[in-house]
């Protein structure tokens, strides 16, 4: 590996450190900001794919952390939907336009968040419902590398917090991680190189997932959600700019 490779070896790892700190906090925002830094890096192709590979070291670990909150009927639920619609997405993201998805989703996120402010106490969605959540997120996740915000007020309206929210959010993430991992690999979009980074990364994402663990316990329930709900508008500013 010569001296550019490890320089950007370096500047991806720092990247995602960080961010999978935020991820392990808020549930969500590592992989929106990371995609950003991936694609500077790499080009969005090669972005996409990698992102994934990284997600599913930090998604895992935080799994495992927080294994004893887990509710698995919600997480079967959300699987039944992100399974197929991520193996589909990956089959997509050679030709898909992404744009137009991606500040449709931006609207999106800035809108939940105004109208949790405007209804604080929003009707609690049936389990159930999570396969159509699990659908919309596997395939926008597939095509934009992360859309964790997407289900963040899901999960918060079924009155999820901390620990429970992370791990359950983290798990039902990880079933639709696994489904794209299987369609980029169909669609020749698993290089030796990316799978290479996507390892080198993994140490980093786990780091970063550890430290996010211990800062959740020191925060109040109120506190989670409003930086859940600043992720959310972060994500979603973001994704309008076009980022």
């Amino acid at each position: 590996m010569n001296l550019g490779a490890v320089a950007v070896l370096a500047a991806a790892s720092a990247a995602a450190y960080g961010l999978a700190v935020l991820s392990a906090v808020a549930g969500f925002g590592g992989g929106v900001l990371l995609l950003p830094v991936f694609t500077a890096l790499f080009g969005l192709r090669v972005a996409v794919p990698m992102l994934t590979l990284t997600q599913l070291s930090s998604n895992g670990f935080r799994v495992w952390l927080n294994r004893r909150e887990l509710r698995w009927r919600l997480i079967g639920w959300f699987a039944l939907g992100a399974v197929p619609f991520a193996v589909a997405g990956g089959l997509l993201l050679a030709r898909a336009p992404l744009g137009p998805l991606k500040r449709l989703l931006g609207v999106f996120l800035i809108g939940v968040v105004v109208r949790r402010r405007l209804h604080p106490h929003p009707r609690r969605p049936a389990e159930r419902g999570f396969a159509l959540v699990g659908a919309a997120s596997g395939l926008g996740s597939a095509l934009l590398g992360s859309t964790g915000p997407l289900t963040a007020p899901f999960f918060l309206a079924y009155g999820l917090t901390r620990a429970a929210y992370i791990g359950t959010e983290a798990a039902s993430a990880l079933t639709m991680h696994l489904s794209k991992i299987a369609a980029y690999g169909a669609g020749d979009l698993l290089t030796g190189r990316i799978l290479l980074f996507g390892a080198a990364l993994t140490p980093a994402t786990l780091a970063g997932a550890w430290t996010g663990r211990k800062i959740v316990g020191r925060i109040s329930d109120q506190i989670f959600t409003k930086l859940v709900e600043i992720g959310l508008v972060v994500a979603g500013a973001l994704f309008l700019i076009g980022w």
